[in-house]
């Protein structure tokens, strides 16, 4: 019907504008199958006015009576199409083809959808409505024919389609391309119609896609890929998203395969982003370690951002130290700390890791240093002009191999600038972009913070081992108890230097105390909690006190320190106690008794080599570690045969996360079995066995071999206890120093046993013993049964005593006083050195 035409079989004119809603028709209908909207198009369809069936049931329109049956199946649908047979005003069966949704109430119980009575209501009296849910009918009535076929539609959509298509005939050759195809492949589509894709695309990937094209084929099914191609005219290697339909005619032949291609380039180098990010985040800072960390930035850059990279740090910074404030200008010097390349050796580095070279001012690491932020340039001919007077041999390298683009990146963290990255492509022909440089800038930021984590772990570290080497022994003390070796290695992990120690104390008596013990933690805490037990082991050892008191002394001092570290009322801020805590070994050896006295207090038990090579891990009771309190510690008493060793180490000597910790004492057993030509070749063997890398704790060792006092080096006399026994004493004394050849130091030694032997007679109990000890001093020591301790006092010029000890005193090195089981022991040490 044209659209001059009257509506004489009660149509209307067929509207000018065919976009409007008119031309189609639109009915709702509510759940009970009232109509509630009509408009002006299906006015137009059936001739009826919106007045004549809004209120209606929509029945009443079908040409014949709807089966129950179907009513009730289309409830439950959320959509039906198909054709219906209408009723027209006139009287007319329609064919009408119908499409309906079923609409359901929204939020607020009105309907659901676009468009109500109101919205289709022709005449604007669509009646009321509704409720809840319901259906809306659409339908398309005949209008003019469109003056342009369908085809030649399908044929400019195709061409113009922003998606980039080609359409391939069963021999894979091109027969049509749209406009986009064109501009992704550089050619018209004349030059490609006839050509296969392997044939167009010069790429391995073009072999690949017409074997997914022959899938098709060979299949009927669609099939989808990705490939990654440098296509011609373009400057960075690209990847596709493809997917190939199969073309089908009217009887479901395929007769060709559609191709059609998204960019994914973006995306792809997006994930490729995420992705180094991640690795970056799980490769850079594996360790404290300086050179490693830079060493680690360098590895993840290359090759996925850049082809070649260095990494370049301020000297200051290496020791630990702080580079000084505000961001460097000018000519920078910077010393060379990792490098790596997508060539063997890094033929491209003008200088070699390790060396210090001056940056000028123009060049990019003094520009981005100066600035604080990173930059991306362009090596072209001119800058390379400018270089060739300023650095011709970092200029001759660019030539060489071809190096265009370089992004510089400032190494900055907690407002400190550490160095520099320059990141720089050869390879890849691509130059960086803003995208690389927020890449290379957030990669570098990270490892910019490991490596200041290394600076100040590096300067802690070299604190704590300052503090820990001044505290220990730097050499063995001058004794003729026992020959001794040590070794102590700091730990290689993150922890820090620990609180491992050891010391060889001389006691009175030619006897010495060989100690060690391990503080828990690690750092400077640890190292100056290792200061003070070690300061205490030797002022309680001075006192000579059995190793068994001298822990529970220690033991009290560790749990001061524990209050300490938690605060002045026991407790910390959150109050929880210190968590001071150490184990120990403490031995006392008697060259003269070759009496071996022990106590540990939850340490590892010492081991014993005799001299003809057994080894026997000493059972001594194990005792509580320092700190718990209130738990008794034992002495272990024992002969030890001379030339014997004994062994006392730290547990980072055999615990290992690698090794049990029996297997690791085994190995230590099986060492120390094998003979050495010296304690020192000894406990290197023993490293080396038990640590062949560097210790993940602190480690140490210490050796010490017996020796035995015989009786060229002693002499001993029984005192009665008679005042006249005191003349008889002084003779043997000075008999006994002139078989020795002391004759020099007889009168002073003769002073001295007369005070002391008069003494130990006067003020105390039998028995009474008088024993010289010849070593590289004269020892002088007077037992008697009594445990009263004389003090030095100065004497007032009335007195008549109080004299004697004061100048037994001044006469000798040293005196002093030591309990024993059956009374007390008064001891003198009287040098040789003049005589």
């Amino acid at each position: 019907m044209t659209r001059s035409e009257a509506a004489g079989d009660g149509r209307a004119a067929w509207p000018e504008d065919p976009a409007a809603e008119t031309a189609t028709a639109r009915v709702t209908v509510d759940p009970r199958g009232i109509v509630t909207g009509w408009n002006e198009g299906a006015r137009r369809l059936l001739g009826y006015r919106s007045s004549e069936v809004v209120g209606r049931t929509a029945a009443g329109l079908l040409a014949t009576e709807p089966h129950p049956g179907t009513v009730r199946a289309l409830r439950a649908l959320s959509r039906w199409n198909g054709t219906v047979t209408l009723r027209h005003r006139d009287g007319r069966a329609l064919a009408v083809s119908l499409l309906a949704h079923h609409r359901m109430p929204d939020r607020a119980g009105g309907e659901g959808g676009d468009g109500g009575s109101e919205r289709y209501g022709g005449d604007g009296d669509a009646g009321g409505g509704g409720g809840g849910g319901g259906w809306l009918l659409v339908s398309a009535p005949a209008g003019p024919p469109s003056p342009l076929p369908a085809e030649a539609l399908a044929m400019w959509a195709f061409a113009q389609s922003p998606a980039t298509m080609a359409l391939y005939d069963t021999g894979l050759r091109l027969r049509l391309a749209n406009q986009d195809m064109e501009r992704v492949m550089g050619l018209p589509e004349e030059a490609m119609r006839g050509l296969r894709v392997s044939e167009i695309v010069a790429d391995p990937q073009g072999d690949r896609t017409e074997q997914l094209m022959r899938r098709v084929l060979a299949t009927g099914a669609p099939q989808q890929g990705q490939v990654a191609l440098r296509l011609a005219g373009h400057e960075r290697e690209s990847v596709w998203a493809l997917s190939l339909v199969p073309v089908r005619d009217t009887a479901g032949t395929v007769r060709g395969v559609l191709l059609s291609a998204r960019d994914m380039t973006e995306e792809h180098l997006a994930r490729e982003r995420l992705v180094l990010l991640n690795d970056a985040s799980l490769r850079i800072g594996s360790t404290l370690d300086l050179a490693r960390t830079a060493e680690e930035l360098a590895d993840v850059a290359v090759p996925q951002l850049a082809d070649f990279v260095t990494v370049d740090l301020l000297p200051s910074i290496e020791g630990g130290g702080d580079p000084r404030a505000g961001a460097p200008s000018g000519p920078v010097m910077l010393r060379r700390v990792a490098v790596r390349s997508v060539l063997a050796g890094c033929p491209e580095a003008v200088v070699p890791r390790g060396a210090v070279a001056t940056y000028p001012g123009g060049s990019p690491v003094a520009e981005c240093l100066a600035t604080g932020r990173p930059l991306i340039r362009e090596l072209t001919d001119r800058v390379l002009a400018g270089w060739e007077h300023e650095d011709p041999e970092r200029a001759e390298r660019v030539r060489r191999y071809g190096i265009h683009s370089v992004l510089a990146v400032p190494m900055r963290a907690r407002g400190i600038t550490l160095g520099v990255a320059v990141f720089t492509r050869h390879r890849r022909p691509e130059p960086f972009t803003p995208d690389d440089l927020l890449l290379g800038g957030e990669i570098t930021a990270r490892a910019a913070v490991c490596v200041d984590n290394a600076r100040r772990y590096a300067r802690e570290r070299r604190t704590s081992l300052t503090l820990q080497s001044s505290l220990l022994p730097a050499r063995p003390p001058r004794q003729a108890a026992v020959e001794v070796a040590s070794r102590y290695l700091p730990s290689s992990t993150q922890a820090g230097v620990g609180g491992d120690w050891f010391d060889v104390i001389p006691l009175s008596g030619a006897r010495v105390a060989l100690v060690v013990g391990d503080v828990v933690g690690h750092g400077v805490q640890a190292s100056a909690a290792m200061g003070r037990l070690r300061t205490a082991v030797r002022t309680l050892a001075d006192v000579d006190l059995p190793p068994d008191e001298l822990l529970t002394h220690l033991d009290d001092l560790v749990i001061h320190l524990s209050a300490e570290a938690g605060g002045e009322d026991g407790a910390g801020a959150t109050g929880d106690t210190g968590d001071t805590g150490a184990t120990c070994l403490y031995a006392v050896y008697d060259p003269v008794s070759r009496r071996c006295s022990l106590a540990r207090a939850g340490h590892l038990p010492p081991a014993l080599v005799t001299a003809g090579g057994a080894v026997e891990f000493l059972d001594v009771p194990a005792g509580p570690p320092l700190g718990l309190g209130g738990l008794p510690f034992e002495t272990t008493e024992l002969e030890l045969p001379e030339g014997s060793v004994l062994v006392l180490y730290t547990d980072g000597l055999v615990e290992s996360r690698d090794h049990d910790i029996d297997e690791s004492l085994g190995t230590l057993r099986e060492v120390l079995a094998r003979p050495a030509p010296s304690l020192d070749v000894a406990c290197d063997s023993v490293l080396r066995a038990l640590l062949p890398d560097r210790p993940a704790d602190d480690v140490a060792l210490l050796m010490a071999r017996t020796r035995a006092l015989d009786a060229a080096h002693v002499a001993t006399w029984e005192v009665p206890h008679d005042p006249a026994a005191v003349a008889e004493t002084r003779k043997n004394a000075c008999r006994q120093l002139a078989a020795w050849g002391l004759d020099e130091a007889a009168f002073v030694t003769e002073l001295v046993v007369s005070e002391l032997v008069t003494n130990a007679v006067r003020y105390g109990d039998a028995p009474v013993r008088l024993r010289l000890i010849r070593d590289s001093d004269l020892v002088i020591e007077v037992s008697d049964g009594s445990s009263t301790t004389p003090h030095l006092r100065r004497a007032r010029t009335s007195d008549e005593g109080g004299r004697g000890l004061l100048l037994v005193a001044q006469l000798t090195q040293g005196w002093g006083t030591r309990q024993t089981y059956t009374g007390k022991t008064i001891w003198a040490e009287q040098s040789l050195s003049a005589s």
